[in-house]
């Protein structure tokens, strides 16, 4: 039987993990830059992964962020979209090739398909920011705004 205090606390320790993540922060304060509440991990019917061994399509490929009313979709970029992460990479995927591999893959359709369909494209990098030795923004909330307001100076009334 489970304890529902237990459950409970366990649930709120990894709601705040997770609104904890470097992700959700910066996509927070793009929200906030364009004024508008970003869909997040949208997926277009369009943006597929590799085609399953079946012959089937794909999974849809989610995006960070969209503004639909700007069609532009954000992907903030972790450490892993540029440096190897031993942990993740070596497993083998679907399509054979590492995960690591496969995410510079599907990095790039994105990059490639999303502007075919009139969406532009930004992507916003850990590497953006002032970070720690564990690569997680450092968080000082002026200087992040300033950086967001220039990535999407063109997206701005």
């Amino acid at each position: 039987m489970i304890n529902i205090d237990e459950f409970l606390s366990k649930f709120q320790e990894y709601t705040k993990k997770e609104k904890d993540r470097d992700e959700d922060y910066v996509i927070d304060l793009c929200d906030e830059v364009l004024k508008e509440k970003a869909l997040r991990q949208h997926r277009f019917n369009f943006l597929r992964g590799d085609s399953r061994k079946d012959g089937k399509p794909g999974r849809k490929l989610p995006v960070d962020a969209y503004y639909e009313s700007k069609k532009l979709v954000i992907e903030y970029n972790e450490k892993q979209h540029t440096e190897s992460v031993a942990l993740f990479d070596k497993k083998k995927t679907i399509s054979g090739v590492s995960r690591g591999e496969q995410r510079k893959i599907y990095d790039n359709r994105r990059a490639e398909v999303l502007p075919q369909y009139g969406i532009e494209f930004v992507v916003i990098s850990y590497d953006d920011f002032e970070y720690d030795g564990r690569k997680r923004i450092k968080r000082s909330r002026n200087h992040d705004l300033e950086m967001i307001k220039k990535k999407l100076k063109s997206f701005l009334d």
